[in-house]
């Protein structure tokens, strides 16, 4: 059942891949998204498995991979219950990614690869999650960063997809380099690359030093926090996230897959996987703490100025792994898991509705030409309100609440209960990181549903007027200046120009809900969203945690019965900052809309350095874009064109072309000249002969 599982990807993406257009679209998404669903039909009964105790961790053997000295590698599929959680996120996701896309990518003329594209995606994820080794982890792990390059530079022809694409790659192979260090030091220590014989072997080496860069270093600490640089890289944590808001160039069902059950969950994943590794090193726990309080931070403030839905949603995503990372630096890998469990379903809601509103609004993504779109799309405008109140976390104590109110409350009840500096800063930035994240999640809301029509100022939107009516609407091309000059998605006041409200702010424009195919996902989601926390608390972070994860990570039932028995203000300070999120959100875009002009005229500085995103950017322009294109026209001038071309190829060619001149003056047409060198040639032979 689980080598099926895994394989039924590889194969649609095979056949999808090399069919083609040969095969035609529809044959390639039926092929696809029928091996998708099987996947997922077969994950569910393992996962129940697991959770009702019925199945125990095992391990599938497919082939001998290496045999070389004391490197010995099996192919294998780990199925235990840390798997089980990643397999049914993985295929749920990705199966309804793959329905949402025959509605979203109806019009593109290269389906086929498109879908191949997202299988393979599954594929090298479903291989990292069963990994029982690092060479095989390692496989997946890159096999994922190559699935992304595809997906996110899709629309190859667009120079900001290829773009994006290529730091994706080249940001991944940074963390990526400190990942393949830490397995070759793993080996070196361990001996193996086997997961459960390193696992076993670790508690032993706690206190052993190792020699590293001319000095002594602990040998955990520097394995570990090796094994981490390749976990921010793949799950975009500071310093290594500049690629995660970019790679909004590809399609928006990519989106919703990187983001919700692949790519930047594989870091989260490993980090848990490897857990009792991690318990070994304090001072590694202590830096993927601030690093993960960092990132939740910092994603959340940027998150606040974002105009385009899409990245509001992405950097939305790098806050909430964030919060999952410092939840494993606090020891409670459970309530990581159980995030990562819950995220997937309102995140996935969440940019798969986002796509919904861009479809409904001619491919148009900037908030601030959106509003009062509740009553044209209703089905996505609640489908996105339920994935809302989820990211925010609303519910009420021992009742009930929407899935992030059960996973996100318990991070920061964590890190409170942990009682080290680390785990305080890290609980008072999950609680400034709530009231953000409700700020933001709900301001998207009100721009998008509410307030009046803004939709004259989008340029796309005119366009599909013109090509409707087929003539323009130069009359309001000044809209989108105004709006955008507004700033912080405030609404445009449309009444000074004297313009009929309704036909200035929609142009006669009908937004259209999303066809089944895209519908039919949402209606999923938004099940996942309202139910996933409140049916699975007890089994991932509550009493049945020791049973049900059974050693898979390193789950601490002691320290997750103390995070039960926090003070109560505590366990009410997310739900209050939440609130406080909501009402500053309903003040500001709905009952006082002049408010953000005026907070970024008052506090430009502030509005400037979060739009630009902490200037990571133009930083690392600075720092290394720069001058490695100098280097790189230094080289080509002066090392390529300048010495190898010179003296190489150039040099030869130009010695040859010399000597052929020469050459040619010798031959005269003479017989005595001809004489003359031959008699020169047995004179230099016979002194030659008599010297030697």
């Amino acid at each position: 059942m689980i080598t099926l599982l895994v394989f039924l990807p590889l194969l649609a993406a095979a056949i999808a891949g090399l069919g083609n257009r040969a095969i035609g679209n529809v044959p390639a998404k039926l092929v696809t998204t029928a091996c998708l669903f099987a996947s997922c039909a077969l994950a569910w009964p393992i996962f129940v498995g697991f959770l009702t105790g019925d199945s125990e961790a095992h391990v599938i053997k497919v082939l001998s991979f290496i045999t070389s000295g004391d490197l010995q590698v099996d192919w294998a599929l780990r199925v235990d219950a840390l798997t089980a959680v990643m397999l049914v996120v993985i295929t749920s996701v990705s199966a309804l990614v793959h329905l949402y896309s025959w509605g979203y990518m109806a019009e593109d003329p290269s389906q086929p690869r498109f879908f191949s594209y997202l299988s393979l995606f599954t594929f090298a994820m479903l291989m990292l999650v069963t990994s029982d080794n690092l060479i095989q982890m390692f496989f997946g792990w890159e096999g994922v960063g190559l699935a992304s390059y595809l997906l996110i530079g899709f629309w190859y022809e667009k120079p900001s997809a290829q773009a994006a694409a290529i730091k994706a790659f080249v940001v991944n192979r940074v963390g990526d380099f400190g990942f393949s260090l830490g397995i070759f030091g793993t080996f070196l220590v361990f001996h193996t690359v086997s997961i459960p014989a390193i696992l076993a072997a670790a508690p032993g080496m706690a206190g052993s030093t190792i020699g590293f860069l001319g000095g002594r270093v602990d040998t955990m600490t520097l394995l570990c926090l090796l094994l981490f640089i390749g976990a921010m890289g793949k799950s975009a944590q500071l310093g290594l996230h500049t690629w995660l808001p970019d790679a909004m160039e590809g399609p928006t069902p990519v989106s919703a897959l990187i983001h919700a059950a692949t790519m930047v969950t594989a870091g989260v994943f490993m980090v848990c996987r490897l857990s009792p590794m991690f318990q070994v090193s304090p001072t590694a726990l202590t830096v993927v703490t601030y690093v993960g309080a960092a990132t939740c931070l910092f994603a959340a403030t940027v998150g606040t100025v974002q105009t385009d839905i899409k990245r509001v949603i992405a950097y939305s995503t790098c806050s909430q792994l964030g919060y999952m990372f410092f939840a494993a630096g606090v020891g409670a890998y459970g309530a990581a898991m159980f995030h990562l469990f819950t995220h997937a379903f309102f995140k996935a809601l969440l940019f798969l509705g986002a796509g919904s509103v861009i479809h409904a609004m001619h491919h148009e993504q900037d908030m601030r030409f959106y509003g009062g779109l509740r009553k044209s799309i209703p089905l996505t405008f609640w489908a996105m309100m339920a994935g809302t109140l989820a990211i925010t976390g609303v519910g009420i104590e021992d009742l009930f609440g929407f899935a992030g109110f059960y996973s996100k409350d318990a991070i920061i009840e964590a890190a409170y209960a942990r009682g080290t500096t680390a785990g305080g800063i890290a609980f008072a930035v999950g609680v400034t990181a709530a009231l953000l994240t409700s700020f933001y999640s709900w301001r998207l809301i009100f721009l998008t549903f509410f307030g009046k029509p803004r939709w004259a100022g989008s340029e796309h939107i005119q366009h599909a007027v013109h090509d409707a009516h087929g003539h323009g609407h130069d009359d309001h091309a000044h809209d989108h200046h105004d709006v955008a000059a507004e700033g912080a998605g405030s609404e445009p006041s449309h009444d000074a120009h004297g313009v009929d409200e309704v036909k200035h702010g929609t142009l006669g424009y009908h937004p259209h809900e999303s066809p089944l195919t895209m519908l039919i996902p949402l209606i999923v989601l938004t099940i996942g969203a309202i139910f996933a926390g409140f049916i699975f608390a007890t089994p991932f972070i509550g009493a049945g945690g020791s049973a049900f994860w059974h050693h898979s990570l390193a789950f601490d039932h002691e320290f997750m019965e103390a995070v039960e028995h926090v003070p109560m203000w505590v366990k009410l300070s997310a739900s209050i900052v939440m609130i406080t999120g909501f009402v500053i959100a309903l003040w500001a875009y709905i009952l006082d809309t002049s408010v953000p002009r005026r907070f970024v005229a008052t506090f430009n500085g502030l509005y400037q350095f979060l739009l630009h995103k902490w200037y990571f950017d133009e930083l690392y322009d600075l720092i290394f874009v720069r001058p490695a294109f100098a280097l790189g026209r230094f080289l080509r001038k002066r090392g390529d064109q300048g010495t190898i071309d010179r003296f190489g190829p150039n040099g030869m060619a130009a010695l040859v072309q010399m000597g052929s001149v020469a050459s040619r003056k010798l031959q005269s047409g003479y017989v005595y000249t001809y004489a003359l060198v031959m008699l020169l040639g047995l004179v230099a032979a016979a002194t030659w002969a008599m010297a030697i």
